[in-house]
């Protein structure tokens, strides 16, 4: 039986990578262990795993060449917010740790707040509060 899932990226600096997802308050996994070419990232409150590799590591893992993402994407990560403040928060640590934001904090819909960003490696990402009691019903 499946006890969990977790996402799998390439990146292109581990180092670099790690620091980022660090810097916007996601935490280090040490349970897999500790090597130069991967890392394990903890994400919320039930510590969704996400593993990095770096790219020629993750390509031995596929027995595939890379995509380019830079013209198109897939794939979208989501994960929710408390609160606007935190939105906006998390949108300036963002910018303050090198990843782009393609879509500023703004509401949606008069009821989600959110923003989207690029990561170092060109996946994108958004983050969304979404007030229930605004959420139109039938």
């Amino acid at each position: 039986m499946t006890k969990s899932i977790w996402i799998n990226l390439p990146v292109k600096d581990i180092a670099k990578s790690k620091n980022f997802f660090l810097a916007l308050g996601f935490k280090l996994n040490l349970e897999y262990g500790s090597r130069e070419d991967s890392a394990c990232i903890l994400i919320g409150e039930s510590n969704f795993v996400i593993m990095l590799f770096e790219e020629s590591l993750y390509e031995s893992f596929v027995d595939k060449k890379l995509a380019e993402n830079k013209s198109g994407t897939e794939v979208l990560f989501s994960f929710d917010a408390e609160s606007v403040e935190e939105v906006n928060e998390m949108a300036e640590k963002v910018v303050a740790a090198g990843g782009t934001l393609y879509g500023k904090p703004g509401y949606k819909d008069g009821w989600m707040y959110g923003f989207g960003f690029i990561d170092l490696d060109g996946q994108r990402w958004n983050m969304l509060y979404m007030d229930m009691t605004k959420v139109p019903l039938g």
